[in-house]
């Protein structure tokens, strides 16, 4: 097995980029969802499930200091890291309730416009960052701004099962996967419990639970309307009203992947 693609959104929902070699910190991958749109007033997280419009959002970072906005019919925009103390604000994401640095006007009247509503953009230090689950994960273990875990994989074998059953080729980017492994059996990950890319030793936390996301063409921001491929994957991938494909990784600490790195199951 080898791990053959990797990717990282560096604002949360937002597209996604591919990377041929990517850092890990104590967050995952670095740069990964440091970033996040909120909504102005209450400071609600915002994503495509609410704002298919987010599908069009590119978020690219420039350097380790800035991040470039980009998106049809609008200037581009960079934007400045804030500073880890001024200017902080209020977010909820899921169940979490944290106090991370707002990046400022211009960005907030950038993204309002994109999103045709107040929101501000905000971003995350390490020092500020959530616990991970600590059912999954010990003390100490943190995550930025993805749904709840730091890294998710998926083995390439499972998407092109779930195409065949659908009927037609799905993109691996409709499930936003930071890893994708290519030689394993389908659903192979699911029985995985620690795995070795590189050097680098990760756990699998659980299962990851999917969403309407899955069902927008990544390009465009379109359901199907059909529903696909929640449709399908209910028939079979439903556990306790809820419907799992790849899974989600906890690291053991920093370190380098690349494209190309034997991947191994250690349990």
């Amino acid at each position: 097995m080898r791990l053959s693609a990797l990717y990282r959104y560096p604002l949360k929902s937002s597209l996604g980029e591919p990377l041929q070699r990517a850092e890990l910190d104590a967050l995952g991958l670095v740069g990964d969802r440091r970033w996040m749109a909120v909504d102005a007033e209450s400071g609600r997280f915002l994503t495509q499930r609410l704002l298919p419009q987010m599908t069009q959002l590119c978020a690219r970072w420039q350097g380790s200091e800035r991040l470039l906005l980009s998106a049809p019919g609008l200037e581009s925009l960079s934007v400045a890291v804030p500073d880890e103390t001024a200017s902080l604000r209020r977010v909820i994401i899921w169940r979490d309730t944290l106090q991370v640095p707002d990046a400022g006007d211009a960005a907030a009247a950038w993204l309002s416009d994109l999103l045709g509503r107040p929101c501000r953009l905000v971003y995350v230090p390490e020092a500020r960052a959530r616990q991970v689950n600590t059912h999954y994960a010990e003390p100490g273990e943190k995550v930025a701004f993805p749904d709840g875990y730091p890294l998710m994989v998926i083995g390439q074998a499972s998407l092109d099962d779930l195409s065949r059953r659908v009927g037609r080729p799905l993109e691996m980017l409709r499930f936003r996967p930071n890893l994708v492994v290519e030689g394993s059996e389908p659903y192979a990950e699911d029985s995985w419990k620690r795995i070795r890319i590189g050097g680098q030793t990760f756990r699998v936390a659980k299962g990851c639970s999917r969403c309407i996301i899955t069902s927008m063409d990544p390009r465009t921001g379109e359901r199907s309307a059909d529903r696909e491929p929640l449709t399908t994957l209910k028939t079979y991938r439903e556990r306790d009203g809820e419907v799992y494909f790849g899974q989600n990784l906890i690291h053991g600490g920093s370190g380098v992947l690349e494209v190309g790195m034997d991947v191994e199951v250690l349990e």
